[in-house]
């Protein structure tokens, strides 16, 4: 029972957040692979991006409690979800026709499209302060919990009770789903495939008649899609806080750079090894301990390797171990 009891708290505490967090960061990270795949540069504007789309949800889901429209148990971001897709979207698609477009034309470094980025970035959080304003705002309603500490420990016995948010579960599913449309999309459909051909050999694309616009806009829009439903989890597990995205941008980066950069597996990969090296060091491990050891032995400090207020560090060390050991990631050497 003292086993069972320490796997309840581990799973409670550890595993089902680092699953959520994960799941958020690989799609996250996959925006930033497909952005990266297609058009060959890092877009640090990715994580206002995920704000943007984040805050429009927020907005229209007010809308829809003001009419009096809620999806019931289910959070009612959810049905707002599409339409700030549509608005992030239309967001990106201005910012490359004004910004981008002008420098693929000229046929500019990689690194004029990262300084661009940096400035739509600012631009962009300027935008959503002034839209939103910079406090946190509650995203979640409905239902909060799936499965109840209080109700697991009536059903097993047990000491310790096993929590699941609603947020957590509909964060997990959502990313299965959307992974999967992805992996669908890039495989089987045919605009997929000219942005798997256009990735490998740009110039051999072109000859073979691929549009390049249309395999920029697609790009775009997917990875706008993706920046939306990542940044509209992350609020509704964490509550939505407009300058938080740009501190994820640090994780979001070690994951797609650790699974390998332009590699879309790599991305959701990477996701989970950044989440759950955050969790596993930062969770403080004195009641799974006390669970294991006798009694005496029980450990008096709360045996945390390192401070939640620096679980980002993490991030930083493994983006620089694997920089040093593996630059190409774990799944080099292929791509969308």
């Amino acid at each position: 029972m003292e086993i069972l009891n320490a796997l309840i708290v581990f799973t409670n505490f550890v595993f089902v957040p680092g699953l959520a967090y994960g799941s958020q960061l690989a799609l996250g990270a996959l925006g930033i692979t497909i952005v990266y795949a297609i058009l060959r540069f890092s877009n640090f504007a990715h994580g206002e991006t995920m704000s943007f789309g984040a805050m429009f949800s927020i907005l229209f889901m007010w809308l829809f409690k003001s009419w009096g429209i809620t999806a019931g148990v289910l959070p009612t971001v959810l049905l707002a979800l599409p339409f700030g897709i549509g608005a992030t979207i239309i967001m990106v698609l201005i910012s490359d026709r004004f910004v981008y477009r002008f420098y693929r034309k000229k046929r500019s470094l990689p690194v004029i499209f990262l300084i661009a980025s940096v400035g739509i970035m600012f631009f962009m959080n300027g935008m959503i302060r002034f839209i939103i304003g910079p406090d946190d705002q509650r995203v979640s309603d409905g239902a909060r919990f799936i499965i109840k500490a209080r109700d697991f420990k009536q059903m097993t016995g047990l000491d310790e009770g096993l929590a699941i948010k609603t947020s957590q579960g509909i964060t997990v599913i959502t990313t299965i789903i959307c992974v999967t449309l992805l992996f669908w999309f890039l495989n089987k459909t045919r605009s997929g495939k000219s942005m798997r051909a256009y990735s490998d050999n740009e110039d051999l694309a072109l000859l073979s008649g691929i549009n390049p616009d249309r395999v920029v806009m697609i790009a775009w829009i997917l990875a706008a899609t993706l920046a939306t439903i990542a940044g509209t989890l992350y609020g509704l597990d964490k509550s939505y806080k407009p300058f938080t995205f740009q501190q994820l941008l640090l994780p979001i980066f070690a994951a797609a750079i650790v699974g390998g950069v332009g590699n879309p597996v790599g991305a959701v990969v990477g996701g989970y090894v950044i989440a759950f090296s955050e969790v596993t060091v930062t969770y403080a491990y004195k009641r799974v301990i006390t669970y294991l050891v006798p009694e005496d032995w029980a450990p008096e400090g709360l045996v945390q390797l390192l401070s939640t207020d620096y679980k980002f560090s993490v991030s930083f060390v493994i983006l620089v171990v694997v920089l040093l050991v593996k630059p190409t990631g774990i799944f080099s050497g292929k791509t969308l």
